[in-house]
This record gives structure tokens, sequence and C-alpha cells, in this order.
């Protein structure tokens, strides 16, 4: 058997997003659930198999973001992209977001195990479609001033997006 999940290698949770709070934030489709919280009951291969198929459909690379509903950090960062819609949709336009629950409950050893290791939560890994690992990325290097940064963000969303390609001729 063959996991396409097993890479070569964000977070809004249920209880406090709603669709009337991301009305303002307008984006061309709907994010898939395993986009929108952490779930200690979600399979993680599957949900990783599913955000690849959408990579390459919509010619994206995947942010795989490691985390749980018990982080304060992962809170803080859903704060901030709710805040900042340019940043929030910078980051949904150009990846397919794939958030990874890790906690008490379940710590997803499975999947973790295929990927570096996590320093600090959250933590998130860009992947391009095909499941190759590209970055492996603190987010602590996104913060300044004891927060998220706009700038920090936005430089680190476009250095790392998927370039689009000439056709070769």
């Amino acid at each position: 058997m063959v996991n396409v999940a097993v890479f070569y290698v964000s977070p809004i949770y249920a209880e406090s997003v709603n669709d009337n709070l991301l009305s303002h934030l307008s984006l061309e489709y709907e994010l898939p659930e395993y986009s929108k919280v952490y779930d200690d009951q979600r399979d993680p291969f599957s949900d990783a198999n599913a955000a690849l198929i959408l990579a390459k459909k919509t010619n994206r690379n995947v942010l795989i973001e490691i985390g749980g509903n018990w982080c304060t950090w992962c809170h803080k960062m859903d704060a901030f992209l709710l805040a900042n819609p340019n940043v929030y949709q910078a980051l949904h336009n150009k990846y397919v977001l794939l958030k990874i629950s890790v906690s008490d409950v379940n710590e997803n050893e499975s999947f973790m195990k295929s990927l570096p290791p996590v320093l600090g939560y959250p933590h998130m890994y860009v992947s391009t479609a095909s499941g190759k690992m590209l970055l492996s990325k603190d987010t602590a290097e996104l913060q300044d001033n004891n927060g998220y940064s706009k700038e920090y963000w936005l430089t680190f969303l476009n250095q790392w997006q998927r370039k689009a390609t000439l056709p070769k001729l």
C-alpha cells in the first residue's frame, strides 16, 4: 500500500468560526474542512491525499499546519489571519491549507514520523502538489513584537508559493 501523504519531506477552530465571521473574507471557493479546524478524529493521510489532489487541480502548493486546539499560539495565528484579510486571502489563494491536529488524545504519530521534527507549535511545512517537501518553518519566524507580522507572513507566502511555469517550446 502506498500512502501519497508520506511527504519527502493553521488554525481556525470549530467553536470560534462560523460563516458570518468569515463572510468578509472572500475566496473563490469553499474551504475544505481540513483547512478550517484541528480535529483529533480526522484521518491525516486521507486529508493529505485530498489536499494534494486539490493542490494539483488548482496549481498550488500545500501548507501543512501542525498544532491543536490546546495551542495558544495557534489561536493567536487564527485571530491574526481573521484580522488581516489580505494575508488570509493570500494564504488560501496560493496554498491548500492542511491542518493536522496533535494532542494528548491523538498525536498522529504515524503521520508525524514522515515529517521533520517539530520544534514548537504551530509549525508549518510547505509541500509541492506531488508531496515533495520544500520547507519546514518555525512560525516564531513570522512574529514581530510579540505578535504575527503582516509583512513577514506575506513575504513567506510569496516566497514559497508555486511558481508559474512557462510551456516548453
